[in-house]
Formats: structure tokens, C-alpha cells, sequence
């Protein structure tokens, strides 16, 4: 299957994801490597209107969940 459309946005910063995040609420999805991501949007299982990529905040280089 394909993925549902949805809206990619890619902040540079914390304070423009977070904003991004705000505005859209139940309607994002953050994306972070898009290890369990991508399949599931894939698979439809999932289908978020904005898809944030989190990935190029410099920021957040080398964290872990944990």
C-alpha cells in the first residue's frame, strides 16, 4: 500500500516544532528516524494530516527517548 497525503513540515528549531505541534494538535505526527513510522503509514494504519520531521534540529542530535 501507499501512504494516505498529508502535509511534511521540517522545523529547524524546538520553538518552530513546538508551534507547528500547537497549531495542528490531534492532527500531527512527529517524525523521528521513522523506524515503526513509515510502515504504519504505509500500511494505513495511521494517517495524520501533518507528518513533523524532527530530525534536523540540531538540537535533539544524539538523544534518546529514555
Amino acid at each position: 500500500m501507499k501512504a494516505p497525503a498529508f502535509r511534511y513540515e521540517r522545523p529547524l528549531s524546538l520553538p518552530e516544532a513546538f508551534a507547528i505541534l500547537a497549531k495542528h494538535g490531534d492532527e500531527a505526527c512527529v517524525l523521528a528516524g521513522g523506524q515503526s513510522l513509515m510502515p504504519m503509514l504505509n500500511m494505513r494504519l495511521t494517517s495524520p494530516a501533518v507528518l513533523v520531521d524532527i530530525n534536523t534540529i540540531g538540537t535533539l542530535a544524539g538523544k534518546s527517548p529514555d
